[in-house]
Order: C-alpha cells, then structure tokens, then sequence
C-alpha cells in the first residue's frame, strides 16, 4: 500500500539527519507483518540474488529494458555513479554509523548499502539520471505489531534527471512498486510458513 510522505518523515529515523538534501518520492507499507525484530529477515530477503524485482517476470523485464538503455545512452557508466559523479552517503556518517554494521549490498540490483540500524537499512545507488536512497525500516502497525516500510529517496541529476523521474513514475507507481508488493509478499509468507 502506498502512504504519504509523512509516513515516513514522522518516525524518529536516522537518515532525516543525513539526506535532508533528498525529496522522499515514494513511501510504500510493506506487507511483511512480524515481531519486533523482522528487519533482519526483511533484508535477507531484498538484498540476496533472488530479490522480490527477480520473482515477477513484468517487473524483470522492465528493469532489463532500463539497465540495457543505461548501457546504451551511457546512463550507468562508472563516472557518473557512487565515488565519481557524486560522493556516497556513507562520506556523511558520524562515526557510530560508519563503524557500526553496513548490512548487505544487493546481488541482483546495483544497489550499495550504506548503514543498517535495529529499525533501519539504507542502500544507495548513483547514476547519470539520479543519485537515490533505498531506506527500508521496520515499523509498529496500527495493530499492534510489526511491519516493513520502504522509501525512495531521490537527488535527480539537473533537468535531465528530473525528466526522467517524472517520466517513470507512472510505470514505477502503476506497475513496478505494485507488483514488487506482491512478489515480496508471497516470499514474506512462504518464509512464515516455512
């Protein structure tokens, strides 16, 4: 389910400190209910080889189309990523994150994590569109217990970048974050179950 944006600005989050220079462009509930220390497993699940965007062939060929345009139109190359074209969020740490735990990068996306808290795990990735913050944190419910909340934290890259945000966001909001929502799910389930 999307939520608004204050759903993610009003929790007492880490990364408010660190990226008040990023618009936060999407806030997604996820539907991973659990106890209190679900993140964890929550960011197994995102980070290992076959994440929730491998499980839904649309979403899989979808984010094919976008790294093989990236390679074509030169989007993705190595001097406008991390280091290069822009400096990684981890150069703003304070010292508890930087030494504390980083959690996982991605396998099956070009996604660098940053810091992994009890309640937070940002990984970032930087190209010539845009340089974006992936924060996943693990939420109380209006039940009473636990779930995942995912964020998407965006610096676009001048009036090219901004274009391009606002051109995927129909496809991102209609058919991408939806059926991410639904591959996620089912593997929180069968993990449950299991």
């Amino acid at each position: 389910m999307r939520l608004p944006n204050s759903a993610h600005t009003s929790q007492p989050w880490r990364i408010h400190e660190l990226a008040s220079d990023f618009k936060v462009e999407d806030v997604w509930a996820l539907p991973t209910p659990g106890g209190p220390d679900g993140l964890d497993e929550l960011v197994r699940q995102m980070t290992s080889g076959d994440g929730a965007h491998n499980a839904n062939p649309v979403v899989r060929a979808l984010f094919a189309i976008r790294w093989r345009l990236g390679s074509l139109l030169g989007w993705d190359k190595a001097d406008t990523g991390l280091g290069n074209r822009v400096p990684s969020l981890r150069d703003r740490l304070p010292a508890d994150l930087r030494e504390g735990p980083r959690g996982p990068d991605f396998r099956a996306a070009p996604f660098t994590a940053v810091y992994r808290t009890d309640n937070e795990y940002v990984a970032e990735l930087a190209n010539k569109t845009v340089h974006v913050l992936m924060h996943v944190g693990w939420v109380k419910d209006p039940a009473g217990g636990y779930r995942g909340q995912m964020a998407a934290l965006v610096k676009p890259n001048g009036l090219f970048g901004t274009a391009y945000m606002a051109a995927i966001k129909p496809v991102r909001v209609a058919v991408v974050y939806p059926r991410l929502m639904r591959s996620i799910e089912r593997r929180w389930q069968r993990q449950a179950a299991g």
